[in-house]
């Protein structure tokens, strides 16, 4: 549900009665995972998507009774022979989808919508398996000892309720926890979904060139919060950077000393230039960085290890850094060649290998968790 939020703020803002469909448990291969989501309001307008196509027409039918008798209700689809165009899943797979209305008398629904619309981190917390009568139930959690709702009327309940859903609000994790009836962790009495939002992480972009112009496209489109960082004023201007979050006029090794940066935080250096690269490289490759990548030719990046020994990393340090930066596409343009960088970003993140799907054995839907950083560096040349 969250993964549309914004949108869903907006019909709440504008008074509209709307359901919700959100993928809270996936078997096998399946094209979405937890927490995808497909809206549709009183008026039959649908956004979202829970299959990429498979079972939307399926689910929309169920947003559309949901908002007409009030219910909650979960749902399976599989995979059919019979029927798999018509509503199964044709890529074998298994998912099982919450529906629930969201009207005036749903308030931490919608507290959440607004929440989450203002940028804070929250997670909901919604009853997805457990008594009749407790489908649906939810409670808004954020840092801290604060949440909001209850899943029914028990304070013990509520409270491990609130603290399994802020252990994976903090790591922030989508997916199900247990807990007994009693308030304890035991497993058997209700399953709750928990969907974690946080600021999307950040991309930071050092040198202001041409190729930086199209890498802060295409973070944009992979959801990140991009910041292009360059010394020269004349270069880092919003004229050449419209796309770009953040436009930062500095040394890049000083501002990247400053800046907040975490285990999600993605750092690309294209500046190719030893007074610029060797100070930055030594700071980046000692930070919890989901990636680290830069630019330049073989001779350039040899060149580069050499300096960054001689001022004292390490061989595991050094391994960290993705040098030629991206994956080998042939790429050319700065267009290309931003691609051939973001699409490394994913392997490394998704732990991918960056080869081709054809003629590969490994599955097209890994079960990563998404909250894990890693994966070896890839073969690349910009």
């Amino acid at each position: 549900m969250l993964d549309i939020a914004s949108a869903l703020l907006r019909w709440s803002q504008e008074g509209r009665d709307f359901a919700v469909a959100t993928v809270v448990e996936v078997g096998g291969s399946a094209p979405r995972g937890p927490g995808a989501a497909l809206a549709v309001d009183s008026e039959g307008t649908a956004i979202g998507s829970v299959s990429g196509g498979c079972v939307e027409g399926a689910v929309y039918e169920l947003c559309v009774q949901a908002l007409q008798d009030g219910r909650t209700v979960r749902s399976r689809f599989g995979y059919s022979d019979e029927d798999a165009f018509a509503v199964g899943l044709t890529c074998g797979g298994v998912i099982d989808v919450l529906v629930t209305p969201v009207r005036p008398d749903a308030p931490v629904l919608r507290a959440t919508l607004t929440v989450v619309g203002r940028d804070e981190p929250a997670a909901l917390a919604r009853v997805v398996r457990g008594p009749d009568g407790l489908l649906g139930r939810a409670l808004l959690v954020r840092p801290g000892r604060s949440y909001e709702g209850t899943l029914d009327g028990r304070p013990a309940l509520d409270r491990r309720a609130a603290a399994e859903a802020r252990a994976l609000l903090d790591a922030g994790r989508t997916g199900t926890v247990e807990i007994a009836e009693d308030g304890t962790s035991c497993p058997g009495g209700l399953t709750l979904f928990v969907e974690s939002s946080v600021p999307p992480p950040r991309m930071i972009v050092f040198g202001a060139v041409d190729f930086a112009t199209a890498l802060v496209r295409a973070g944009k489109f992979l959801g990140y919060h991009v910041t292009v960082c360059d010394a020269r004023p004349v270069f880092a201007t919003r004229a050449r950077f419209p796309g770009a979050d953040d436009l930062v006029v500095d040394w890049p090794h000083r501002y990247l000393r400053h800046t907040e940066t975490d285990e999600r935080t993605v750092l690309c250096v294209l500046t190719h230039d030893a007074k610029f690269d060797v100070p930055l490289l030594e700071a980046a490759l000692r930070l919890p960085a989901a990636y680290v990548g830069a630019m330049g030719s073989r001779r350039t990046h040899e060149d580069r290890n050499r300096r960054l020994r001689e001022v004292g990393l390490t061989e595991a340090e050094l391994a960290r850094l993705h040098s030629p930066i991206g994956l080998d596409l042939g790429a050319r343009t700065p267009e290309e060649t931003a691609l051939s960088i973001a699409a490394e970003i994913v392997a490394v993140r998704r732990g991918g290998t960056g080869a081709p799907l054809t003629g590969s054995r490994t599955p097209i839907h890994r079960d990563v968790d998404a909250g894990a950083e890693g994966g070896a560096p890839s073969p690349a040349a910009a």
